[in-house]
């Protein structure tokens, strides 16, 4: 969307996955003169005492790993082509983790919540970082909890997404994939990167949903390539849109 179109309408999730369907022919990102993370600095949110069970707590180190190397590989050298003449896209880094237990999602959790659990936890838990202009905190949760954002909630519309909170606080939302839709035919651990690829490359590239790259037919660089995967070393990650072959790459 244009810079001065309500945010509430550009596209920032990640859709449930179709067998067989079709990627847009064509696309073309435009950049909206919003702010990117030109170096992004992850920090991993595992909600829920549910995490600290098995097998989910072997997941917070396999994802942890995951973002450790993703963020020096060549997914992020491919963003380079979305810098600006101030903002240039490079390697980033996680710079922490965190498991929250101080409160729990419940079987149903609202993105004003989880805006609240991160805001709380940002104001009193020295494990969180203080946001920058380039921090990213990923929020995840546990198996069996469904996420709703506005009209609509996890495993019927949406497999994942990411927003700011007043323009200055940058997260992304990965619920379980509990379902076929969110799996797309992966094991777990293969549609939980791929998710998270997809949110990782948009968040760098349209931080403020709209605002950044952004095509108005398409959505962001993620949506234009959705479910079309590649291997970036041992992961499975989400292949991004580029303007300069046009095609998913």
């Amino acid at each position: 969307m244009a810079i001065n179109t309500p945010r509430g309408n550009a596209i920032r999730i990640v859709p449930l996955y179709v067998p067989g369907a079709p990627l847009p022919t064509t696309a073309n990102l435009t950049y909206r003169g919003g702010p990117l993370l030109s170096i992004a600095q992850i920090f991993t949110a595992f909600w829920g005492t549910a995490w600290q069970q098995t097998p989910q707590s072997n997941s917070i180190q396999q994802l942890n790993d995951f973002f450790d190397y993703i963020l020096t590989s060549s997914l992020i050298d491919q963003l380079a082509e979305y810098s600006t003449p101030t903002q240039t896209i490079g390697h980033g880094s996680r710079i922490g983790t965190a498991t929250v237990t101080t409160s729990d999602p419940g079987q149903s959790v609202t993105d004003a919540a989880i805006q609240n659990m991160l805001q709380n936890e940002i104001a009193n838990n020295a494990a969180f970082p203080q946001p920058t202009s380039n921090t990213l905190y990923f929020v995840y949760l546990p198996p069996g909890v469904v996420v709703v954002q506005g009209s609509s909630s996890s495993c019927q519309s949406f497999c994942g997404y990411h927003d700011a909170i007043n323009g200055q606080i940058f997260y992304g939302v990965m619920p379980y994939p509990d379902c076929a839709g969110c799996l797309g035919g992966l094991a777990v651990f293969d549609a939980l990167t791929t998710t998270s690829s997809h949110e990782l490359c948009e968040a760098i590239t349209d931080p403020v949903p709209g605002q950044g790259w952004y095509d108005d037919t398409n959505g962001e660089i993620g949506d234009i390539c959705a479910w079309k995967t590649k291997q970036v070393g041992n992961y499975t990650v989400q292949q991004e849109w580029s303007n300069k072959t046009g095609s998913c790459t």
